[in-house]
């Protein structure tokens, strides 16, 4: 059996929202690959009657509980005096540690300690002390009547490299088994028809763990499997992501691949091809999502967002007879943009994208949500219709740009447009 950990997060200003939570999904992902099962996030105020409320429940339920944020030396820092006096441990004044953050001050920030920094260098009797070279709270790790608590500091850049170094090595000690996790990657199929088609295995295996996860037409199946080893527990997860991938057939992009644009790169890279864009209502989205990725330079040659008719008559030579018989959100018209673009590149391959993202109809009364994707290749040109309905202007420019990948990560494999 797993052990369970709850993970609190203290701070106020988590709470009214001014920074996001982003340690809670760094120590999860931490704990995961132990094999430690992260059964709750909890967030609390800077205040010791709640955290120690806080504490009591969680105490309750988990074998090991981590905290982040509250170890600093203001005022409202209180999370370390709270644990020790819920814990019944003593906070013992550590010398070297005092020394420490003096040296800190000294050499990082050209300055002497405050005065109110001393109470860090205090920590809980007989607790296993994580040293933080990033700033000047250090952490620790105790453990009484079964239960591991562990105080990790509240900035990412303190927390990270503690977790990583100090947190990791003593949790590993207290787990006999470790997890591996695969990412399925899908396209084309919504989370509902993924549950369908998957329902036994998703709701009858224990080992490995079957779950789910839905983005704009796109559903990750996360496949994460326990053992002695990792070699175990590979061997668990093996047979049951191969299972999955022939059950979905053509709608799986890849494994353990970030995203359908990564997928393309990787793809265009291998085949030594290039390509181009020309987008109108994603606004330049499929350009952005490319060029944020390493290496992009060498397949994606450029893109023109013509959102006015005009630009894309003059830049892309979309003829003009196209946009008055069709308008500019039709199939002959996006072929015309894939062609123009592939053409003024010198791209191998081009897409094209005009829709209706809303929130109203356009000039000629099409529906919100229309939208066509065109892929011109020395092969030919082709076109696909979309029609979502009427959503959120994001989610419909994010379908999009999505759609357009999927072109192009189909045509690469020599599978049906």
């Amino acid at each position: 059996m797993s052990l369970t950990a709850e993970i609190i997060a203290v701070g106020d200003e988590l709470l009214r929202g001014s920074i996001t939570n982003t340690n809670a999904q760094a120590i999860s992902q931490a704990l995961a690959s132990l094999g430690i099962d992260v059964r709750w996030h909890t967030v609390v105020g800077d205040h010791p009657v709640p955290l120690k409320d806080v504490l009591a429940v969680a105490r309750s339920r988990a074998d090991i509980l981590i905290t982040t944020g509250g170890l600093g030396p203001t005022y409202d820092d209180l999370t370390k005096q709270t644990v020790a006096e819920a814990f019944d441990k003593q906070l013992v004044f550590h010398p070297d540690i005092l020394e420490g953050i003096r040296a800190f001050y000294k050499a990082s920030l050209h300055m002497d300690m405050p005065d109110n920094n001393r109470q860090q260098a205090e920590l809980p009797e007989g607790c296993v002390i994580f040293d933080n070279p990033m700033g000047t709270a250090p952490g620790c790790a105790f453990e009484t009547g079964g239960t591991h608590v562990l105080m990790l500091p509240g900035p990412p850049t303190e927390m990270l490299p503690m977790l990583i170094h100090h947190a990791v090595p003593y949790l590993s000690r207290l787990t006999d088994s470790v997890s591996v996790s695969h990412d399925i990657m899908t396209f084309g199929m919504g989370e509902s028809s993924v549950d369908a088609l998957l329902h036994e295995k998703l709701t009858y295996t224990e080992n490995p763990v079957i779950a789910t996860y839905a983005k704009p037409a796109e559903v990750r199946i996360r496949v994460t499997a326990c053992g002695k080893t990792v070699q175990a527990a590979e061997a668990l997860a093996a047979p049951i992501t191969a299972q999955i991938r022939a059950a979905l057939g053509r709608f799986v992009y890849g494994v353990d691949v970030p995203s359908l644009e990564a997928q393309c790169l990787a793809l265009l890279k291998d085949k030594g091809l290039s390509f181009a864009a020309a987008e109108s209502c994603t606004g330049g989205q499929v350009a952005q999502r490319i060029t944020a990725l390493p290496g992009s330079s060498t397949v994606f040659r450029g893109g023109v967002v013509s959102y006015w008719s005009s630009v894309k008559a003059d830049v892309l030579g979309v003829p003009q007879h196209l946009l008055t018989e069709y308008g500019a959100v039709s199939d002959p018209v996006a072929r015309a943009m894939a062609e123009g673009v592939r053409r003024i590149t010198g791209a191998d391959l081009a897409v094209s994208v005009t829709g209706v993202a809303g929130p109203d109809r356009d000039e000629r009364g099409n529906e919100v949500g229309l939208v066509y994707i065109g892929l011109a290749t020395p092969d030919g040109v082709f076109c696909r219709k979309m029609q979502v309905g009427r959503q959120q202007r994001e989610r419909i420019q994010a379908l999009a740009s999505n759609h357009a990948y999927d072109l192009i990560r189909r045509h690469l494999t020599g599978l049906p447009l």
